[in-house]
């Protein structure tokens, strides 16, 4: 059962709004060092949405846009527009209050009444931080090429005139919450779809320090093809990834969180270098590619050029006390224009696979809340005592012991728009159903969603964690001072003396093994010399 979206909705995931309106449109664009000229939108998807917000009659409405930047083409593509939903409280993330009224007087954007010409006296507010929410999650949920580029009002063209100062700074909020980790382009789009008169225009938005009103300048806006232009490309990649960890990582109370960032981020930078294969042959990425199939492209990480062994040999003199073993496989797709090189789609495809292992993390700290239990599995020793449970985002290096495996959440991806995908993470403990309410609330997707459409190329657990530590971990954790010790390790002598008593059995069963095997030797060399012909 569905939920309607009031009771869906949580301070981490939007619900969806069923408010439609014709909309500004601010789309944020990706770094470059020349401005985007010109923006191409979807025109069917597009006018479809505008015949709903007409339909709908509000007064204004804001919500994301999604779409793609090309700086090779110096264009922007609009994808689609997705409405921000109710919070909480049930209120629309934008409303239009008029200075003569007091606060119980706001005319919210979810009223149904006629849009109306509002005088100077009028005003938009937006719930900045709620629409900069929205952005995070939603930006989770697309794949390679794909971003939320900008959001979009909806309102008259008198009112917008005096609003673009709030509707800037919500653009940066956005810019903050779903940043493009691959570039850093200070610049966003802007495009507005007035009700009085009808039309859109689009405006690029700068995200200097100073948000002023000229942080707009103009940019040209067209309807046409954007979706069906794409070229479609998959990579099922495998990692498997040895960091150390330095004794200075330990005593300085480094959380397990970001370590792993840490690690994500210096794969990153030995995947930038990176050959591919596509379809099993070596192409010249300068080239465009022109089929309707989808690509399989493989990625050739040089050998010996691993970031994490160059930091090991650069730190010789500091102590090594653990490996982060980070191992698994995932699947990523990109979409890029069939005007563009080979080698977007393929930077694409490499800035998918980074942002899907952060948004993997992300996604165990924003849900562990104090049960670490419930995502990893520790045999109970992983703090200084044993009824206290930390969650991963705040579990630190110290209080490991024993040898720690976390599993990701796998990627699924769902079908979108004109045969495309977006994707959302599933949660070992989650079924499908919890996918088709994220796509509800967060996508403003209304169809249902048809299971045997959903491709499910990861197994489960198949990207995992593994903290190798055993007796190698012992023995290096014995020269720090008692402060640093993980409190299994300051036990009664009782416990040392279990520990030798355990030693001495292990020895001895290797002593006995070995008298086995040299007695089954002699015993077949008899037989052999016995019955020899």
């Amino acid at each position: 059962m569905i939920l309607s979206p009031i009771n869906c909705i949580s301070k981490t995931k939007p619900s969806r709004t069923g408010l439609v309106s014709i909309c500004t449109i601010w789309c944020l664009i990706s770094p470059t060092a020349t401005m985007v000229k010109a923006v191409v939108g979807e025109e069917i998807r597009l006018k479809s949405i505008e015949d709903s917000l007409s339909d709908s009659r509000l007064s204004c409405q804001v919500g994301l846009v999604i779409g793609k930047i090309s700086t090779s083409l110096d264009r922007g593509f609009v994808f689609d527009l997705v409405p921000t939903p109710a919070n909480d409280a049930g209120d629309a993330a934008s409303w239009i209050t008029e200075s003569k009224d007091d606060d119980d007087d706001k005319k919210k954007g979810g009223s149904k009444s006629k849009p109306k010409s509002k005088s100077p006296s009028s005003f938009l507010s937006i719930d900045k931080d709620w629409v900069a929410e929205h952005a995070r999650q939603v930006s989770r949920m697309l794949v390679g090429g794909m971003k939320v580029v900008g959001i979009y009002i909806w309102m008259n063209e008198s009112l917008f005139k005096n609003s673009t100062l709030v509707l800037c700074q919500t653009v940066k909020g956005v810019a903050d919450a779903a940043p493009f980790r691959e570039s850093d382009w200070d610049e966003r789009l802007l495009i507005h779809i007035s009700y009085s008169p009808r039309r859109w225009t689009c405006r690029n938005c700068s995200l200097s320090s100073n948000i002023t009103s000229s942080s707009l300048r103009p940019c040209d806006f067209k309807m046409g093809r954007a979706l069906s232009t794409l070229q479609k490309f998959r990579c099922i990649y495998n990692f498997d990834i040895r960091f150390p960890i330095f004794h200075e990582n330990v005593s300085s109370s480094g959380k397990f969180a970001e370590i792993l960032r840490q690690v994500i981020s210096s794969h990153a930078e030995e995947l930038k270098g990176a050959k591919a294969l596509i379809d099993g042959n070596l192409v010249n990425v300068d080239e465009q590619f022109v089929a309707d199939s989808v690509h399989e492209v493989e990625f050739l990480i040089p050998f010996m050029q691993h970031t994490s062994i160059q930091a090991y040999s650069q730190e010789e003199e500091k102590e090594v006390v653990g490996i982060l073993a980070f191992t698994g496989t995932l699947c990523s797709f990109a979409y890029s224009n069939s005007k563009e090189p080979i080698s977007q789609a393929l930077a694409d495809l490499k800035g998918d696979i980074i942002s899907s292992l952060h948004d993997r993390l992300d996604i165990i700290c924003d849900e562990a809340d104090g049960q670490l239990d419930s995502v990893a599995d520790v045999g109970g020793d992983l703090v200084k005592e044993a009824s206290t449970k930390m969650p991963i985002s705040q579990l630190r290096l110290q209080l490991l012991r024993k040898q720690c495996s976390l599993s990701f959440p796998r990627r699924v991806f769902v079908p979108w728009l004109d045969d495309t995908y977006i994707c959302d993470y599933i949660q070992p403990s989650e079924t499908l159903e919890v996918l088709r309410d994220h796509c509800v609330e967060l996508m403003s997707m209304e169809a249902p969603i048809d299971a045997s459409m959903i491709l499910e190329p990861e197994a489960e657990s198949t990207s995992s964690i593994t903290l190798s530590t055993g007796s190698f971990w012992e023995t290096a954790m014995a020269p720090l001072s008692s402060e640093f010790r993980p409190s299994s390790l300051d036990n009664s002598r009782g416990d040392e003396s279990v520990a030798k008593e355990q030693s001495k059995k292990s020895s001895n069963v290797s002593i006995m093994a070995a008298l086995l095997v040299l007695i089954l030797s002699v015993l077949v060399g008899v037989m052999i010399f016995m019955f020899r012909p």
